[in-house]
């Protein structure tokens, strides 16, 4: 009952807040929001929404600071304006004070004097969920992970906020971004409550770090199972620098492309070889020790990939690898992120153009604009979708690709991870290989030997007997015949209408001619919106690498994408649970 009112409280609060804009979305729609043509929107009113957008959703507090750091990574759902601001996002906030946070750990573990042979009662990180403590057990130092006192009351109540709110958003979106907004709803709701639940959190960093057992330069802190429960996460307490911290590395004369490799394997590992992942891969939680050891803290937000997942990511990546088009579209219709129905040869160009991206390679400017025309055509029917067990996995694979470019601006994705699966026997290569091609291509040759010769008897007898019909279907995706037709139609009604109106106005009485010449007058207005160029949205290229290059040099130091990382020393973290970040 307690939750149910604050949640009516918390949805008017919600609604209040985003009043303004849900009004310019509705007039977007409808200039006049009841009536009236739609209009366009600029890159630049886009990014003042989203500026907008942004600080409400900091206002609003943790839930829906954690919902746009989840959008952050969901380019099917958002345009790139709303991407590139709410990566701006920081969960980081004042901790609670120690006496709440203090009745908190002594309700999960006893008196802290007992439990703890040292507790400094300064947090070293706050963030909305938790906050981190350092102390000692037993000498040794160890991270203190509390929940911060009354969070789960709130989450519940603005889970079902957003869940009230899902009905109004659905207004505003087309049916491929309603299946994207019901995921994530979905797996927002799932997502903050796991990381909520330190003994999952527990259980998840075990399970991970037994997987990396006797695996060189990778290490994840233990849990301390003794000062462990619900609430209240206890590890082993590691240094590190952090990885976005390129001056630092080079200090230290690590090579940041042998680091961004191992990163990328050790994810590949997780999803593809143990089906168990760690799920926030952002700078704030990896870093590098001094002999060059990765190290991967917070696991509140991790995840499992089922058998079928994993072997179509295999599949993905060997057609990528071997450049074929039509494998990658079979294989995301598959996994169920493309429609059937889809335009092939658009969705075949634009991941031409994702792979030239991923590659690093520079891309012609007239060819991203090609392609954005194409996509423009069939912008309210796009038929990429994100199901919810592959939301987590394209959020791991879209952060680490940008880690691993912060590290190394050159660096390759694509071939980096057919180089894994190729390493591990998922992608077979060599002579073999090009014997079974070429004894393929011959047997296929045979076959087309044997079949064509009747067939093309078959067609000359036709001819011969004049009984040879051709079948010709018009491809017209742009519904051109159908707007030819109308103009037509039109025009003769304009003519008719014009002849009429002047007879009219010549032998009967004003009131009929006024009454042809009205509907004249419609005629002609119809015929000249027929003429207009169509309105709508208009697709813009989503960030590519050399996108990231330029902002690169602008960007402030990488510290901004970290929030209340604990600063153990020069450019060093410790291995905190970061339930924070992006």
């Amino acid at each position: 009952m307690t939750v149910n009112l604050r949640a009516y409280w918390r949805f008017v609060i919600v609604t209040w807040q985003f009043l303004p804009l849900i009004l310019a979305y509705a007039r977007d729609r409808r200039r006049f929001l009841l009536f009236g043509r739609s209009r366009q929107v600029s890159p630049a009113q886009r990014r003042r929404r989203a500026a907008s957008l942004l600080d409400s959703l900091l206002t609003l507090g943790p839930t829906f600071i954690k919902l746009g750091q989840l959008l952050s990574t969901r380019p099917d759902i958002l345009p790139p304006e709303y991407i590139d601001e709410f990566t701006k996002l920081q969960d980081s906030v004042p901790p609670a004070d120690w006496p709440d946070a203090k009745a908190v750990l002594e309700a999960e573990l006893g008196a802290v004097d007992e439990r703890f042979a040292d507790f400094e009662t300064d947090a070293i990180s706050g963030a909305s969920l938790g906050q981190v403590y350092f102390a000692r057990v037993d000498g040794q130092p160890v991270a203190v992970k509390v929940r911060r006192p009354g969070v789960e009351d709130l989450v519940e109540a603005d889970l079902r906020v957003i869940r009230w709110s899902l009905p109004i958003l659905m207004y505003f979106v087309d049916e491929a971004r309603s299946f994207s907004l019901e995921t994530l709803a979905d797996e927002f709701a799932k997502t903050i409550r796991q990381e909520m639940d330190y003994k999952r959190e527990a259980r998840m960093l075990v399970e991970i770090r037994e997987n990396f057992a006797g695996y060189e330069g990778i290490r994840m802190p233990r849990v301390i199972d003794s000062h462990s429960t619900g609430r209240v996460l206890t590890m082993e307490y590691v240094k590190g620098t952090k990885i976005s911290n390129v001056e630092e590395l080079d200090s230290r004369n690590l090579d940041r492309s042998e680091l961004a490799e191992r990163l990328q394997r050790a994810y590949l590992k997780m999803i593809i070889d143990d089906g168990v992942f760690h799920a926030d891969p952002h700078p704030g939680n990896l870093a590098v020790q001094d002999d060059g050891t990765l190290v991967f803290y917070d696991f509140g937000m991790s995840g499992y990939v089922d058998p079928f997942v994993q072997d179509r990511i295999v599949d993905f990546y060997a057609a990528v690898a071997s450049q074929d088009i039509d494998a990658i579209l079979d294989t995301l219709i598959e996994m169920g992120t493309l429609s059937p129905e889809a335009d092939r040869q658009v969705m075949g160009d634009v991941m031409e153009l994702a792979i030239a991206d991923a590659r690093g390679e520079d891309i012609e400017q007239y060819r991203v604009q090609q392609i954005v025309q194409q996509v423009e055509d069939t912008i309210y029917e796009f038929p990429l979708r994100l199901p919810s067990n592959l939301a987590l996995v394209l959020r791991v694979a879209t952060v680490v690709e940008g880690v691993c470019v912060t590290l190394d601006p050159d660096f390759d994705f694509i071939d980096v991870a057919t180089g894994y699966l190729r390493s591990q026997g998922y992608i077979e290569e060599g002579v073999r290989d090009f014997v079974e091609e070429r004894v393929t291509e011959v047997r296929d040759a045979a076959e087309s030997v044997v079949r064509v010769p009747p067939k093309l008897e078959d067609a000359l007898d036709r001819i011969e007997r004049e009984d040879l019909h051709v079948r010709a279907d018009i491809e017209d995706s742009d519904n051109l015949l159908d707007r030819l037709a109308a103009r037509l139609i039109l025009g003769m009604a304009l003519a008719t209408g014009g002849l009429s109106t002047a007879v009219l106005y010549s032998f009967s009485t004003v009131e009929a001619t006024a009454v042809a010449g009205g509907a004249t007058g419609v005629v002609i207005v119809l015929l000249y919106r027929s003429f207009r160029k169509r309105r709508g949205i208009r697709a813009q290229p989503q960030f590519t690498r050399q996108n990231l290059r330029e902002r690169q040099d602008e960007s402030e130091e990488a510290g901004a994408l970290g929030f209340g990382d604990a600063v153990v020393g020069e450019g060093e973290i410790s291995a905190v649970d970061r339930d924070d970040e992006t």
